[in-house]
């Protein structure tokens, strides 16, 4: 009779730590609308998630994460070199939002122009070519530290009203501190763009590698360029408010390929 494989679910502020037997399959992360979970099985295995098959890299190392209003309930499948094959449902849990108006928005950036719908056009296709990169860089396995010193000013799937007018929920983490304060990768990357965008002013993306990407918006200053490498903590740019915003923060997201999920789940708790 084969052995059951057991489960292990790690703090998401701790490292991730291999596991010494050969067969166990671990996971890193909360099981909760929004969340990133990295995970490890044998090298040789293959994994799936609802039927899709998961992209595992020579260490057997995957990622796989759960978009703001996912279901509550998954399938992981996974099979070892030797053909054993094995599943569990996970039952994740259900995320209340809190919705949050914004007053005061200069009504272009809330309805922008015919004038300026080309340039967010082409905003867009840039940003989804910097987050389109493959790459089997595994240091998101690390623990992530906060980009940012400052208050939480803004909060992953909230519902915002902008000048009245309700606006797609808001997927990014919002640190709010007085301009010029530094920002730093939470985790080692590689610079995939570094531009003046429309909506979120000087923006800098990050590859951590096997379709995970930090993002920052709104910076005053940007210190890096395209093809950079970055250790954890380097800075990369300076708080600020381009772009729409209405004063200087940091909007940093994490984004798995096209899913976005919430950063606050990925670092220490911050009183």
């Amino acid at each position: 009779m084969k052995k059951a494989l057991t489960v292990i679910l790690l703090s998401v502020v701790m490292p991730f730590i291999t596991t010494a037997v050969a067969s166990e399959l671990t996971l890193n992360g909360k099981l909760t609308q929004g969340s990133l979970v990295r995970g490890q099985l044998p090298e040789g295995s293959k994994v799936s998630l609802n039927g899709e098959a998961l992209p595992v890299n020579q260490q057997g190392k995957f990622v796989f994460g759960f978009d703001r209003d996912a279901s509550l309930e998954h399938t992981l499948a996974w099979t070892l070199p030797d053909g054993t094959e094995q599943q569990k449902t996970l039952t994740i849990s259900e995320r209340d939002y809190v919705t949050q108006r914004i007053d005061g928005l200069d009504q272009k950036m809330v309805t922008p122009p015919e004038s300026v719908l080309k340039r967010i056009r082409k905003d867009a296709a840039n940003v989804y070519k910097a987050r389109s990169a493959k790459s089997d860089n595994d240091a998101l396995f690390t623990g992530f530290i906060w980009p940012a010193e400052g208050p939480v000013t803004g909060v992953y799937g909230s519902q915002r009203i902008l000048n009245g007018k309700p606006s797609r929920p808001h997927f990014g983490l919002d640190v709010g501190s007085p301009t010029g304060t530094p920002v730093v990768a939470p985790v080692d990357g590689k610079v995939t763009l570094a531009e003046d965008l429309y909506y979120s002013g000087y923006t800098v993306v990050l590859d951590h590698g096997m379709g995970v990407f930090s993002t920052f918006l709104h910076l005053d200053t940007m210190t890096v360029d395209v093809g950079d490498t970055v250790s954890q903590g380097e800075k990369v740019g300076t708080i600020g408010e381009t772009g729409r915003a209405t004063g200087p923060h940091l909007d940093w997201r994490i984004n798995l390929n096209n899913q976005r999920l919430d950063p606050e789940l990925l670092v220490p708790p911050r009183n």
